[in-house]
C-alpha cells in the first residue's frame, strides 16, 4: 500500500474502530459541533484517547485546556480526571463555549468542567496554578504565550501537550511567512531552549493529514 493521505485516513479509522470504538456521547458532541458549523479541527478520536491515557498515566487531577471548540477533547480530559478532578478550559468564542457546555453536560461530566470565556492571554493570568496537565490547542500564533503560562501555572512534573506541530512539514522552513508556522516554530524553539521544559515531538499522519504533537514535562 502506498503512503498517501487517503491511506493515512483509512488507517486512522481502522485504529479508532479497533482501539477507541464507538462512543455515543463523543459522537453526539461532534454532531452538535458540525451542525453548528464549527470548523472540523478537533483532535482525532485516537488523539482524544491518547490525551485521556496521558492524563490517567500521569495521575492528573487538575487539567487546563487552552482551546475548547465544541468540547470534544474536553470530554476526554474530564473523563480522565475522574470524580473529584477538574478541568478548566478556555474558549475565546462565547458561541463555541455554549455549544461545548451543552455537549459536556450531556456527556455527564459537566460538574468537572469550568469553561472560561475570553482570550486566553487575558484569562490565563486570572487562574490559580497547580495544574497537573496542560493541553494547548488554540491559535498557533500565541503558542509561546501559552507555553509560558503552562510553566507558570504548572509545577515540577506537570505534563504539557502542544497540538498541531507538524504543519504539513512546513516547520522546517525558516523563511515561512505563515503565522501558524512561525508560531509553531517559535514554540518548538522555546520548548528546546527554555530550562523550564524537557520536551520532544512526534510527527503523525492520519485523518488530520501530516501533523504532530509536542510533549513536555515542566522541570
Amino acid at each position: 500500500m502506498q503512503s498517501t493521505p487517503a491511506a493515512w485516513a483509512d488507517a486512522d479509522v481502522y485504529l479508532a474502530d479497533t482501539l477507541v470504538g464507538h462512543d455515543p456521547a463523543l459522537e453526539a458532541a461532534l454532531g452538535a459541533q458540525q451542525a453548528a458549523g464549527l470548523p472540523h479541527i478537533e483532535v482525532a478520536p485516537v488523539a482524544g484517547k491518547l490525551l485521556n491515557l496521558i492524563a490517567r498515566m500521569s495521575g492528573a487531577r487538575r487539567v487546563l485546556e487552552i482551546g475548547t471548540l465544541g468540547g470534544y477533547s474536553t470530554i476526554w480530559l474530564a473523563r480522565a480526571v475522574g470524580e473529584g478532578g477538574s478541568v478548566i478550559t478556555v474558549e475565546a468564542e462565547s458561541r463555541n463555549a455554549a455549544i461545548a457546555r451543552a455537549s459536556i453536560d450531556a456527556a455527564g461530566v459537566g460538574e468537572r468542567v469550568d469553561i472560561r470565556v475570553g482570550r486566553a492571554a487575558d484569562v490565563l493570568p486570572t487562574l490559580v496554578g497547580g495544574f497537573d496537565l496542560v493541553f494547548i490547542d488554540a491559535d498557533k500564533e500565541s503558542n509561546t504565550i501559552y507555553l509560558d503560562w503552562a510553566a507558570r501555572l504548572g509545577h515540577a512534573g506537570t505534563v504539557v501537550v502542544l497540538d498541531n506541530i507538524g504543519r504539513e512539514g512546513e516547520i522546517v522552513r525558516d523563511d515561512s511567512t505563515d503565522p501558524m508556522v512561525v508560531g509553531t516554530r517559535d514554540a518548538l524553539r522555546m520548548l528546546g531552549d527554555d530550562p523550564r521544559f524537557d520536551a520532544t515531538a512526534l510527527q503523525t499522519v492520519g485523518i488530520k493529514g501530516w501533523d504532530g504533537v509536542a510533549l513536555a514535562l515542566v522541570v
